[in-house]
């Protein structure tokens, strides 16, 4: 289990930033398909994908959403953030096997420890595939946290 140390509202400061990867793979999909009843065959059926524009399978829009909720949760500003808004902005398609790389940056520290933070996430070849901006509730407090081991999940995939 690693260890997290949250940013706080005060130690946050304009143009600080943070960087979260994850390579998106099948079973991300599948369980993303799951969890969010979003079944959509653009992104499960590879017949059906092909006749489409994308040519080929992509990851759900939501789930580049889900990364960049996870590096705000677990690296900028870190544990103990609440989520109080995002804007996104889709802006080319996520295919199995790229790897994201989600940036964040501080824009604004506003009253009441909120914040505003560019969201912005880019494949394997440096491209933008979300724009976006967050407004959270920053932490009042330094804290150091053990974060738990991810679930284990069986995926069976009927594709």
């Amino acid at each position: 289990m690693s260890q997290v140390t949250n940013i706080p509202y005060e130690a946050l400061s304009l143009g600080q930033q943070a960087a979260f990867e994850k390579t998106v793979e099948e079973r991300d999909v599948q369980l993303f398909a799951a969890v969010s009843g979003d079944n959509n065959p653009v992104h499960l059926d590879a017949a059906f994908a092909a006749e489409t524009l994308f040519k080929e399978r992509i990851a759900h829009g939501m789930f580049t959403g889900a990364l960049i909720s996870a590096a705000i949760a677990c690296r900028l500003p870190g544990p103990g953030t609440i989520y109080l808004g995002q804007q996104l902005k889709f802006t080319r398609p996520v295919k199995l096997g790229d790897t994201l790389t989600v940036k964040l940056e501080v824009l604004e520290k506003l009253p009441k420890n909120r914040v505003r933070i560019a969201t912005r996430v880019f494949n394997q070849d440096g491209k933008q595939v979300v724009d976006g901006e967050a407004e959270v509730l920053a932490p009042s407090a330094e804290q150091t946290v053990t974060m738990p081991p991810m679930p284990q999940v069986s995926v069976v995939a009927n594709i």
